[in-house]
């Protein structure tokens, strides 16, 4: 699979947030996120422009983890 390059952490955010995630508090340039589940998931998404494809990578898995949905799926959102 390929990710896309250039997504922003807004970008990001704004696709958790389609899936059900709250932001629940922002501490400088790091947004903190929740899904009240089932199962209760929280993630942390930094600010970044772009956002390193590593970092991209590693929030997508554990979102399509814990969503019981595709990470490609998720990556097809951005």
């Amino acid at each position: 699979m390929k990710l896309p390059r250039g997504v922003s952490g807004d970008c990001l955010i704004r696709v958790l947030q389609r899936l059900g995630y709250e932001v629940v508090r922002q501490k400088g340039s790091h947004v903190r996120l929740r899904h009240d589940g089932p199962p209760v998931h929280q993630l942390t998404v930094p600010l970044h422009n772009p956002l390193k494809t590593g970092t991209l990578h590693a929030v997508l898995t554990e979102v399509a983890q814990m969503r019981s949905i595709s990470t490609e799926s998720l990556a097809e959102l951005l």
